[in-house]
């Protein structure tokens, strides 16, 4: 049967890449983004028709779906940042639970059957120091992972009441080229670039750099949403993580053996998190044993194209 595909937040972190992947494959791609939302820098690949849809307009994302009428579709919008979720709370809970109500519902009355994949969160679990598996205890400890929680019961309660074969992720931490700098891998990363290009003085603001993190390159983040919304079963959850955590000082270390210039490390307790779990890890057994996805990129790479990645950005003025 002939599909078409459509990713909401497609010009965003995950979504850009997820088009990436799916740009090589047959089926036609719709990417959604935000009016106001620029168009992703840097992603290969063919054209492809965008749209801009306003998914807090609920009247908007029916028009869009009956225009579009999709087969298959990656939910990828939405609020991302934890840190921010603290001073824009309602803001979080919109973006990520009225928006997805929207579009599910939309789906729902076009009557298409079409599969849905909500990328959800790992900080739904409650705070651990051992790893999570999908049966791990409930309990966000930010508003941001209560925005998620919702959005993941929301789902599941119009995969029941619409029949709609929903599949939800609890992703972990994602890191790769194209992340926003608010995040630490990204930030660092910018940091480096700006210094060696002579626009910043050569002392780098961090925060914790202690904290845990299990951490996924997003390309192998979408390689995973791929193989679940093609394979998965609807109703079940699927942890998307390595399997392996990463101390945030790590990482920092992996960026600064690649820079070309000295830098010193300051700690800003600006940056530091209201609540800052010490340990986020996860398991990806069902992911594996069922779907036999598994992560393929080193972080070393993943370093290596940021630092890269934020090295064009500004040198081309960004």
């Amino acid at each position: 049967m002939d599909q078409t595909i459509l990713v909401t937040g497609a010009a965003g972190f995950a979504g850009s890449h997820l088009l990436d992947l799916l740009d090589r494959g047959p089926s036609p791609l719709v990417g959604w983004r935000r009016p106001s939302e620029p168009l992703p820098r840097g992603r290969s690949g063919t054209e492809i028709p965008w749209m801009s849809v306003e998914l807090l307009d609920r009247d908007a994302v029916v028009a869009a779906v009956d225009r579009v009428r999709p087969t298959v579709v990656y939910h990828c919008a939405g609020a991302a940042h934890v840190g921010m979720s603290w001073d824009r709370t309602g803001e979080t809970l919109a973006l990520n639970v009225l928006v997805t109500y929207h579009l599910l519902d939309a789906l729902r009355k076009s009557g298409l059957g079409s599969r849905v994949l909500i990328p959800g969160s790992a900080l739904v679990y409650r705070p651990s120091d051992a790893a999570l598996d999908e049966d791990g205890p409930i309990g966000p400890a930010s508003p941001y992972g209560v925005s998620k929680l919702a959005q993941e019961m929301l789902a599941s309660r119009m995969a029941r009441e619409a029949d709609l074969p929903v599949l939800v992720t609890r992703s972990f931490n994602h890191v790769g080229p194209r992340q926003h700098p608010s995040f630490f891998a990204s930030s660092f990363a910018r940091q480096i670039a700006r210094i060696e290009a002579g626009l910043s003085e050569p002392v780098m603001k961090v925060g914790n750099l202690a904290a845990r993190r299990d951490l996924t390159d997003v390309r192998d983040t979408v390689r995973a949403y791929h193989a679940i919304i093609e394979r998965g079963r609807p109703g079940v959850v699927y942890n998307v993580c390595s399997g392996r955590a990463f101390q945030i000082g790590e990482i920092l270390d992996l960026l600064l053996a690649g820079a070309r210039v000295p830098i010193t490390v300051t700690v800003d307790p600006a940056l530091c998190r209201p609540s800052d779990t010490p340990l986020v890890l996860g398991s990806r057994r069902r992911l594996t044993d069922e779907l036999g996805w598994a992560p393929e990129i080193p972080i070393e790479q993943t370093a290596d194209d940021l630092l890269r990645y934020w090295r064009e950005v500004t040198a081309a003025g960004g």
